[in-house]
């Protein structure tokens, strides 16, 4: 049987490099991309190379990356740019193979089983020639993994960098991956190495030669899963371009200007964050049978919460009603909150209703209600986010009307990777 190949290609620092291209004199020096301090969004997004070496790193916050490189250089994010570069260099991939997902804005799998030969001598040779055509046609580099499967593939991406191209093999692959820290897989975060550490599973080969059984045991299905990709059993194909994934969750969150004080600021900015998620529900033509809330106080700590709805919905405000019910369950509205999520959950491709009871009628939904929403995306469509929305957004001092602006779309939402397994 034909082996199968595919391609791990990965940006370099992408919003980094994007951002040196229009600022080539501080190419030497230590960059990062980072969200506006002013407005308590001041943590680091993207670094580059010499960055990078003095150990900033992504998510740590602006005075935290000061510390380690006092003279850091920070540049606003772009992302109209991030989104226009994603475009032409998933336009050059797409000259090798249709089949062509990305992972996220700056990395995509490609699988060129059936097309390498058409091109070159060896499937990392192709590699090579795609990293000298995104560097000609953009200035930027990707690294490149080529491997048997798509796990293996990112883990080559990731393993020399920048701009280079790693060939991970039947015959190499345990050689190469096996010594490296378990963290370093795809999808065992930093909760997942502890508990696979308090197993005594340290590397990637450990995680290969793990009990299944004790693996479920301590991580659920999660467990099973990581440790048949740590042995390269990974079989999941790579979907053509413009191949819808089976939406899992939507969701939207915001660190505001200020923070949540008492259960009018909450209300406020429960509406408006539900209405983006509900919007987004519609766009997908989904709707959900749970909602989640996420809180994060201002010490940084974290709370999530979710229930079921009693009736499926993509209407925002069934979607803010099932979030404020588990905020006065689970909240102290006095609490301060600097940041606050809805995700939608169960997400299922029809409407479903649950019986609550033998002598009452299941919920229905409301069409007056469903009209009006489908009235206010038809607006937004023709005229702009910003052109409708809640009253409570209108100069208020939170930043909600920044959110009805710019919060996520189609391209926007290609800078969140895949949660969970393949």
């Amino acid at each position: 049987m034909e082996e199968r190949w595919v391609l791990h290609c990965d940006c370099n620092s992408f919003y980094a490099s994007v951002e040196l291209l229009a600022h080539p004199e501080l190419r030497q020096k230590c960059v990062a991309v980072c969200g506006d301090p002013e407005s308590r969004h001041g943590i680091i997004l993207a670094k580059n190379e010499p960055a990078k070496k003095l150990g900033v790193k992504t998510a740590e916050t602006i005075w935290q990356a000061k510390r380690k490189c006092p003279d850091l250089v920070l540049l606003p994010p772009h992302r109209e740019l991030y989104r226009k570069y994603y475009r032409i260099i998933n336009t050059i991939y797409q000259r090798y193979t249709d089949r062509v997902e990305p992972f996220s804005i700056d990395e995509s799998w490609l699988d060129v089983t059936g097309s390498w030969q058409l091109f070159e001598k060896s499937p990392a040779a192709l590699a090579d020639r795609l990293r000298a055509e995104v560097k000609a046609a953009t200035g930027l580099t990707i690294s490149v993994g080529v491997s048997f499967n798509k796990v293996f593939a990112k883990l080559g991406s990731d393993y020399k960098k920048p701009d280079a191209t790693t060939l991970i093999s039947r015959q190499n692959y345990k050689d190469i991956l096996w010594p490296l820290p378990v963290g370093q897989m795809l999808f065992v975060g930093r909760s997942a190495e502890e508990k696979l550490q308090g197993l005594g599973v340290r590397t990637i080969g450990g995680l290969a030669a793990a009990e299944p059984a004790m693996l479920q045991s301590a991580m659920g299905k999660l467990g099973p899963e990581i440790g048949r990709y740590a042995r390269g059993e990974d079989a999941e194909p790579v979907r053509r371009w413009g191949e819808a994934e089976p939406v899992k969750s939507v969701g939207n969150g915001m660190t505001f200007r200020r923070n949540l004080s008492g259960p009018a600021d909450i209300r406020h900015a429960l509406t408006v964050l539900a209405d983006e998620v509900a919007a987004r529900l519609r766009r997908h033509g989904v709707w959900a049978g749970a909602v989640q809330v996420t809180v994060r106080d201002t010490q940084l700590k974290t709370i999530t919460r979710q229930k079921q709805l009693a009736q499926a919905t993509h209407l925002a405000r069934d979607l803010a009603e099932g979030c404020w019910q588990l905020m006065q369950a689970n909240w102290e509205m006095q609490k301060p909150i600097r940041m606050l999520t809805v995700t939608a959950l169960s997400i299922t491709t029809e409407p479903f209703a649950v019986q609550q009871s033998f002598f009452e009628d299941a919920p229905r939904t409301d069409p007056k209600r469903e009209k009006l929403e489908q009235s206010l995306d038809a607006i937004r469509q023709k005229y702009g986010r910003a052109a409708i929305g809640a009253g409570s957004i209108l100069k208020n001092d939170l930043g909600l009307g920044e959110l009805a602006i710019g919060s996520p779309g189609e391209d926007e939402d290609l800078d969140e990777k895949v949660k969970g397994p393949l």
